[in-house]
C-alpha cells in the first residue's frame, strides 16, 4: 500500500510539472515597412528633404505583451538621443505600426542613424536601425 501511496504521489508530482509554462524568452518582433515612399534601409537623400521610416511591432509570445516603443537619433555616430517614446496599451500590446516623419539634416554629409526599439512585458528588446546621410 506504501509503494501505492509513493507512486501515486510521483505521478502527480510529475502531472503538476509537466503542465507549468515555460518562459521561453522570445524577443518581440519589429520590422521595417517597406515598398511607397517608406526609408527602409540606409540611404542618402537630399539635404533637408522630408521623408517617413514605417515600423510594424508584434508580440512574439502570447502572454509577453508589448509594453513601450521608443525612437532615438544619433548623429554621425555619437549616443542616441530619445525623439520619441510611448507606452504601449490595450491592442496595441499585441500589435503597434507608427510612421516616423522628419527631415534630414540642412548639412551634406551629416549622417542620422535611427533605432526603432520595442519592449516587452519581461523587459526584452528588440530594435532596428537605419542610417539617413544628407546630400
Amino acid at each position: 500500500m506504501k509503494l501505492f501511496y509513493n507512486l501515486a504521489i510521483g505521478l502527480a508530482l510529475l502531472a503538476s510539472i509537466s503542465s507549468c509554462e515555460k518562459d521561453e524568452g522570445k524577443l518581440p518582433n519589429i520590422s521595417f515597412k517597406s515598398g511607397g515612399t517608406y526609408i527602409y534601409r540606409d540611404t542618402t537623400l537630399a539635404a533637408g528633404s522630408s521623408f517617413t521610416i514605417g515600423m510594424a511591432a508584434s508580440k512574439a509570445e502570447d502572454k509577453d505583451v508589448l509594453k513601450q516603443f521608443t525612437i532615438s537619433r544619433s548623429y554621425n555616430g555619437a549616443s542616441g538621443v530619445s525623439v520619441y517614446s510611448k507606452s504601449l496599451s490595450g491592442s496595441e500590446q499585441d500589435y503597434y505600426s507608427y510612421d516616423y516623419t522628419t527631415n534630414t539634416d540642412s548639412v551634406a554629409g551629416q549622417k542620422s542613424k535611427y533605432t526603432f526599439t520595442v519592449t516587452n512585458r519581461d523587459g526584452l528588446t528588440n530594435s532596428v536601425s537605419v542610417t539617413v546621410i544628407a546630400q
